[in-house]
């Protein structure tokens, strides 16, 4: 063999061992680190447990998932169309227009975590705008493709069943 064919197999060894530990470590990251980040709502849907399917925020959701890398979580999604208040203070709105807000509002914040084998998420719920949920954990399987999402809440505070979608990274304005 030649320094030129012995040159090149040594290049091509070289790029192939550098190229393969980055992909295959890229294929180990467990489902913590696959799931920590910051998402934009891309879909919501709740399942009410006659079958029926309603788009509680609306056809095209607002909202932000915040799984930090050390544990908290915080959430929250809105219905973009909600009618703004006749007067410009949230503790003057009339009985209709705190109805709507809150029934076009979902936010929570607390704790996450993982189960790797099921992968499931777990969040533990320390407060948010339903008094009812704080203190309960809530578990919910989850699947990420790239940069999207996808959320399963078998018992969500309205009740039924949540599916819903999220990308990674994007903000509330590129939407």
């Amino acid at each position: 063999m030649n320094r030129r064919n012995i040159l090149s197999l040594s290049v091509i060894s070289a790029l192939g061992v550098a190229l393969l530990p980055g992909s295959a470590l890229a294929q180990q990251k467990s489902l913590k680190e696959q799931l920590a980040g910051t998402w934009s709502i891309i879909s919501s849907e709740n399942v009410a447990p006659d079958g029926n399917k309603r788009q509680l925020f609306g056809p095209n959701p607002k909202g932000i998932l915040v799984l930090s890398a050390n544990g908290q979580y915080a959430q929250i999604i809105v219905r973009p169309d909600r009618a703004p208040f006749k007067v410009n203070n949230r503790l003057q709105g009339t009985p209709e227009e705190n109805t709507a807000a809150v029934h076009g509002t979902t936010a929570t914040f607390g704790t996450w975590s993982v189960d790797e084998a099921t992968k499931t998420l777990i969040v533990r719920n320390e407060g948010g705008m339903f008094p009812n949920q704080a203190g309960t954990e809530s578990k919910r399987s989850v699947t990420v493709t790239g940069d999207q999402l996808r959320v399963s809440n078998p018992a969500p505070a309205a009740g039924g069943r949540s599916e819903s979608v999220w990308k990674r990274g994007a903000t509330l304005a590129s939407r």
